[in-house]
Order: C-alpha cells, then sequence, then structure tokens
C-alpha cells in the first residue's frame, strides 16, 4: 500500500493546516502586547516568504541561513525556505563577521535572513568573498540602494505576486521534496576545532516528530509552550517539528530580559529550557529565603526537607503518610507555591536538554512541585534521541529512548546511538562523517554514559573531558562542575582542571548577583565583581561550599585547590559556545598561569 502520509517538513506543515485552520498557532510580542497567529494566518506568511525567494530563483536544496535572535519571524522564514525547497543553515546573533562568513561559504547560503542593519553590515563586511550570496532580507533593518539587502516586506510583497502569477506552485513544490533532501545545515558550535556542517533530512524531522507524538509527554489540557531558546541550535528546530504534529501553539519571543515577565503574561503549560536557568532560579530562591531572615530561612529548610522526601517516596511508586502529606500541604501553602507561580501557575512540567542537569538541582525543583524531563540528543541526532516522561522519570538519567533508537554502549563507555533521525553525515567532510558514523549506521556521540535495567540512560562526561590524574584515577569533571554550582550560590561557572596532574583543583567565576547582595549586607556595596574576588571572606564562602562538595566524593576525586577568576567565561572571549558549554582547552590555555600556580613545585 502506498504511503499517504507527509513525506517532508511542508506536507507536514499543510497537513496542520488543513486540521486546525483556525486554532491559534503562534503567539509573538508586539506593540507592548501580544499578537496571534492561526494555522490559517501563519501559512499565508510563510507562502509569500516562499514565493519571493522563488521570485529570487532560489535553486531547490539552495541552502539560505537564519542571522537573528529567537523571534516569530525566524520561524516563518525558516517555513518559507522550506517551501520554497531550500535548505536552512542557521547561525547564531552572537556571531562574528568571521564566523559568519565561515558558515556562509561553507554551506554555499544565496539568501540570508539577517535580523537588523547590525548583522547587514557583518553581512556586507565580507561581501567580497560570498559569491553565492545573492540577497540578504533583513527584518528590522533598511534595504540597500542596489537591491542587494531587502526587508522581509518587501519579500513578502514580492512572493504574494509571485504566488499569484504561479497558481499551485507552493503545494506543488512541497509535494516535489524528497524525503531524504536536505532540510536543516545546522553547524556544530564546537568546543574544538572548526564548526562541522550537520546535515539533517526532512525524513529524519518526520521520523522523529512522529516519535515525539506518540510518547504523549507533549499532549494534555490546554498545552500551551513558551519558547525562548535561541533557534539556531538544532533543540528548537526539534521542538518545532513536533508543534507541527501535535499542533499546540506557541509564544515566541527569545529576550531573555523578559522571561520572568512573559511567563507571568502567557501562562504557559511548558516551556524548553538549558540547565544554566535552574542553576539561576535555585540560586536566586535560596538567597532569598536567606536574606528573609532566620525564621523565614528556618521555614523555607522545613518546607524543602518535607518536599525532598515526599517526592523520593512518589518517585518510589510509594504514597506519602497522612503525615508527611498533610506537612507538604502546608509547605506548599507556605512556600512552593510562591516559587511556581513565578512560572505562570499552570506549568506542567520544564523539558531540560542541551547540557547535563545537576540531579540535586533536579531533586530541589522536584521537591517544589516542579517536574522537569531531561532528555538528551547531539546536533548530530536531531537534538532529542532520549527522554523523561511526566509519568516516567528518574532524575540523574536523561530518561529512555524514544521509539526508533537503538542505543549501545562501547567497551570503553561511549554511547552509540542508531535511528532515523540521526544526521546523514557532515557536510563535506567524508573522513569526519566515517568517524562519527560507523559501517554499522551507529553514531559515536563522544558521551560517556550507561543504561540501566529500567533502560534509562545515564550520562557520565563527554569522553574527551574526562581527567586522568597522574595517579592513574578517573575523574568526571562534568559531574563535579554541576554539583557545586548546586551547593554554592556564589558559583557561575566551575572548570574543574587535573588532567596528569596529581590532584584536582578548579576555576571559578561569581554569580554577580548574589556576590552583590553578600557585599551590600558585609559592607563592600558598589564594588565590582572583579574587585570581590579578591576578597579573602568570598573565597572562605566558596571555600565551605567546596568542602561540602569533597565530603561527598573519593579523595582521588576533591578539588584540593581552586581560584576565583574576575570575571565569567565568555563567548565573546571564545571561552563558551554559543549554548554556555565551556571550551576547556581555551580556557586552560588562556588562564594556564593561575592552574599552574595552583601546583607548586
Amino acid at each position: 500500500m502506498a504511503e499517504t502520509g507527509p513525506r517532508n517538513v511542508p506536507e507536514l506543515f499543510l497537513e496542520r493546516v488543513g486540521k486546525t485552520p483556525d486554532v491559534e498557532a503562534f503567539r509573538y510580542p508586539e506593540g507592548g502586547g501580544w499578537r496571534s497567529l492561526t494555522w490559517a494566518q501563519t501559512e499565508a506568511r510563510v507562502r509569500a516568504i516562499a514565493g519571493g525567494l522563488r521570485a529570487l530563483g532560489l535553486p531547490a536544496e539552495q541552502p539560505c541561513a537564519i542571522l537573528a535572535s529567537t523571534r516569530i519571524d525566524w520561524i516563518l522564514a525558516d517555513f518559507g525556505i522550506l517551501f520554497a525547497g531550500g535548505a536552512t543553515s542557521t547561525i547564531y546573533p552572537s556571531s562574528t563577521a568571521d564566523e559568519c562568513a565561515f558558515i556562509l561559504s561553507d554551506s554555499g547560503a544565496a539568501v540570508v535572513f539577517a535580523e537588523n542593519d547590525e548583522q547587514v553590515r557583518k553581512l556586507a563586511a565580507r561581501r567580497a568573498g560570498l559569491p553565492a550570496l545573492r540577497h540578504v532580507v533583513t527584518f528590522d533593518g533598511a534595504r540597500s540602494a542596489d537591491g542587494w539587502v531587502l526587508t522581509l516586506a518587501d519579500l513578502e510583497e514580492r512572493g504574494r505576486a509571485w504566488d499569484a502569477d504561479h497558481p499551485g506552485a507552493f503545494e506543488e513544490r512541497a509535494a516535489e521534496l524528497r524525503p531524504d533532501a536536505l532540510a536543516t545545515l545546522i553547524y556544530t558550535s564546537g568546543t574544538t576545532g572548526r564548526p562541522k556542517g550537520v546535515e539533517l533530512t526532512h525524513a529524519a524531522w518526520l521520523a522523529q516528530s512522529k516519535a515525539i507524538q506518540d510518547s504523549g509527554f507533549l499532549e494534555h489540557p490546554g498545552v500551551f509552550q513558551f519558547f525562548w531558546l535561541p533557534l539556531a541550535h538544532v533543540f528548537g528546530k526539534m521542538i518545532g517539528t513536533a508543534q507541527l504534529r501535535v499542533g499546540f501553539p506557541t509564544a515566541v519571543d527569545g529576550r531573555v530580559d523578559k522571561i520572568v515577565e512573559n511567563l507571568s503574561a502567557t501562562r504557559p503549560t511548558f516551556v524548553c529550557a538549558v540547565p544554566r536557568i535552574f542553576e539561576k532560579v535555585h540560586a536566586k530562591v535560596l538567597q532569598n529565603a536567606r536574606d528573609g531572615g532566620p525564621v523565614k530561612w528556618a521555614i523555607f529548610r522545613w518546607a524543602l526537607d518535607v518536599g525532598l522526601e515526599a517526592a523520593r517516596l512518589e518517585r518510589a511508586g510509594r504514597r506519602p503518610g497522612p503525615v508527611l502529606a498533610a506537612q507538604r500541604a502546608l509547605a506548599d501553602r507556605l512556600v512552593f507555591q510562591k516559587v511556581r507561580a513565578l512560572f505562570g501557575g499552570r506549568l506542567q512540567f520544564f523539558v531540560s536538554g542541551s547540557a547535563p542537569l545537576s540531579k540535586d538541582i533536579a531533586e530541589f525543583f522536584d521537591a517544589l512541585g516542579v517536574r522537569i524531563c531531561e532528555g538528551y540528543g547531539l546536533t548530530e541526532s536531531s537534538a532529542a534521541t532520549h527522554g523523561n516522561l511526566p509519568w516516567a522519570r528518574k532524575i540523574g538519567s536523561v530518561g529512555t529512548p524514544f521509539a526508533g533508537i537503538e542505543t549501545r554502549i562501547a567497551p570503553d563507555g561511549e554511547i552509540l546511538m542508531r535511528g532515523p533521525w540521526i544526521m546523514r553525515g557532515y557536510r563535506g567532510l567524508p573522513e569526519q562523517t566515517r568517524e562519527a558514523l560507523d559501517a554499522e549506521g551507529f553514531l559515536h556521540t563522544g558521551d560517556v554514559g550507561f543504561v540501566d535495567a529500567g533502560g534509562y540512560l545515564t550520562i557520565t562526561d563527554r569522553k574527551k573531558d574526562l581527567i586522568k590524574t597522574s595517579g592513574g584515577k578517573y575523574v568526571a569533571p562534568t559531574e563535579l562542575e554541576s554539583k557545586l554550582k548546586a551547593i554554592s550560590p556564589w558559583v557561575a561557572q566551575v572548570l574543574v582542571h587535573g588532567d596528569r596532574r596529581n590532584y584536582v583543583t578548579a576555576l571559578v567565576t561569581l554569580d554577580a548577583e548574589a556576590v552583590g547582595r553578600w557585599a551590600a549586607a558585609n559592607g563592600l556595596g558598589g564594588r565590582a565583581v572583579a574587585d570581590l574576588s579578591r576578597e579573602p571572606a568570598l573565597k572562605a564562602l566558596v571555600q565551605q561550599d567546596l568542602d561540602q562538595l569533597n565530603a561527598t566524593l573519593p579523595r582521588f576525586a576533591t578539588v584540593k585547590k581552586f581560584a576565583i577568576l574576575p570575571r565569567e567565561f565568555l563567548e565573546s572571549e571564545g571561552e563558551v559556545t554559543p549554548s554556555q558549554k565551556l571550551k576547556r582547552k581555551a580556557i586552560e590555555q588562556r588562564y594556564q598561569a593561575v592552574l599552574d600556580a595552583l601546583y607548586p613545585g
């Protein structure tokens, strides 16, 4: 029997429009409020963009890039590119002109959607070296006199005219796209080396979105998403195609400083986030409780202990007894409800990905009645391959595989995966592709972990990041780093060091907000973090938290010494990736003298 389902992302989009044309698809900020688009209205905008690209002569499967922050125009441009028969390549708006030029040159992008004049200037500075780049379409910037730069309104106007002159072409192009055609070209931010272009096909997104739909975890009464993460990251693309399958509405606004305000305004039922957000909320909740005085702090500690005990029983499949249940109800009324109100009051769960989530922080939120469903995946696996579900979670793990994904643990502990939404390869890099994809089709993830009897996958660290001390002992730095951040409100980032050294040390950066409050309370208000980093009293506070961590570790893994740095690790300095992963080699090279000083003699 011939297949009748969608064969590519545009057909999946059209199927969603056909099912729920008048249902809200997206909500986005405009003029101090929020504006909505139904699925039918979204289709009209996408049709205009696709027509505009075809009017510019975009060939089938030709990459187009998007250089912008997370906003509704990003999503519309992405769908427009796919409906024109092109493939979407993504660039973080924080990228330098040289980084943009590399991606555009390597991908052969014919058109770039650029957010504003600032982003256009990056492209103009490298225009001479980008012969394939025909046009720039700007969301908020100005058109150029020579026609090289168009506004989005210009493109859509051309597109509506082209569509009127070519009736049926929009749908015909969707029907022509092969399942194995390139849909998305995402360049790994990479903690080492040059970025690699990961090629993901239409078939990959269809298979993954079907598996997520079948899992059922994005379907519940009144489902509504608030999305703020970078759409340049594969996580955003994954949740976008899942939206087409399930049909839930999404509020979109990538302004990080507006997250708390937007949660209150949109009242989502689920939100995708990264561990850094949970670390910040955790630190702020603890600090606010401490700042409330001894009585408030004692009440909070009591409530948290009650919540932790009750949550652990429930995760083990047991119900709290009547006394504990009554205590939790009181704790909820006094403490937990106020924290949950920060998320809009309707939140069912968070989805956490992109980096490891500390088990301690996950248990903290669980105690407060906030479920975090941690998942796992790589750019090379179209993001999600494993996930904890709201009704089937194991804290500390990244969950079980979605249907269609095979997981294998290599003899050295590396996690291998095979399935229909694994990448087809790295663009123009056959040797690196063969290194990543073995003869059996398994992706070598570079992560180390294990699968338990229940099928739950636990990640212990990156294979290349494991520390081997001079005594021959292996230490997983990521685990220690996440634990210290969960314990200490003063710590923003940690790099654990010690490969081929005789003991383990760490570089620590400070949380500006927490340290600022401490300084104000101790007669040091108004001083810069760089100055405070030299304060012995502050170092003593970090040492106390480090002692608490060390008490839980085997002797060989304890952090013997540390240094507090005057500023955080920055993307602009090449120290972290756009998704805030540490570039360990770059940091260790920059602070080589500081690290050497921790190993006298």
